[in-house]
């Protein structure tokens, strides 16, 4: 049955349009009972075991339409979903899993967005939130979910598997070799990745499997290296900004060219030192 997990999991999140075709699920098993699923969106994490499943985000809608399949794995559907954060490439499968019985967990932040986006009532609305942090006790691990503020957005979370020596860090790491989306109109801010990082790193251990939000799996040393990154950016442009230098003239001597970084197409360079610009001022 282990052997069949991987293929079970994904096709619980795969639909019948031609974009999961393009971009297929796939699944690695990270532990016995924990595994990370890539695919179109954020990184997800699945807890089965003999208490169920429960995922940490849902990537877009259209990817959890067919959740058919998780009868073949477990009895009934996942018990709840934990949302990182309210963007929709982490919380798009709200509603068709809530319509299936799961239960959706976020941090109070998360619940407010998501209200002012669909609605009180939604179904892509959180059933569960919390202030600072909640353990989830399910299938003989105990996820401890913390709120770390201001950092990809004011309502992300962190979720630390202690049993697994896991953790998932959704979008405050971007395992790229690129810089992260800081969303400062979401309350995101530069300051706030790296406190959030460094205490991450106080936590863990080098054994400890690191999840990004985006990206492939990694570990202490390479979330170490991002940090790195993060704190060299914010180097450059704190000295590009001196002088009470405006946005324009920071854009025009582009100081993080000198990091020889590729940039996203939906995140070019100017976005990047824009929204860095606007975070550190």
């Amino acid at each position: 049955m282990k052997k069949l997990l991987p293929a079970l999991i994904t096709s619980l999140l795969l639909s019948n349009y031609a974009f999961a075709d393009e971009n297929p699920v796939t699944a690695t098993q990270l532990s016995e009972h924990v595994y990370v699923l890539f695919g179109q969106g954020g990184n997800i994490a699945a807890s089965v075991g003999d208490d169920g499943i429960y995922i940490i985000d849902d990537q877009f809608a259209k990817l959890s339409d067919d959740k058919k399949t998780i009868s073949d794995l477990k009895p009934g559907s996942a018990e709840f979903v934990i949302n990182t954060h309210h963007h929709g490439d982490h919380t798009g499968g709200n509603e068709n899993f809530a319509k299936a019985g799961a239960h959706v967990i976020a941090h109070d932040n998360v619940h407010k967005r998501l209200k002012e986006k669909h609605g009180e009532g939604s179904d892509y609305l959180p059933r569960i939130s919390f202030g600072h942090d909640l353990k989830l006790h399910f299938n003989n691990e105990h996820a401890h979910v913390v709120h770390y503020s201001n950092t990809h957005t004011d309502g992300d979370s962190v979720i630390f598997f202690s049993n697994d020596n896991i953790v998932h860090m959704g979008d405050i790491y971007f395992n790229f070799g690129s810089l992260p989306f800081v969303d400062v109109d979401s309350g995101g801010s530069v300051d706030g990745v790296l406190a959030a990082v460094d205490d991450v790193i106080k936590q863990i251990d080098e054994k400890t499997t690191v999840i990004p939000g985006h990206g492939p799996i990694s570990d202490r040393s390479g979330l170490m290296t991002y940090r790195k990154l993060v704190q060299k950016a914010k180097d450059v442009m704190l000295n590009a900004m001196q002088n009470d230098a405006s946005l324009e003239q920071v854009l025009k001597a582009d100081p993080l060219s000198e990091l020889g970084l590729e940039y996203a197409n939906w995140l070019p360079k100017e976005r990047v030192t824009t929204l860095f610009y606007r975070s550190l001022k």
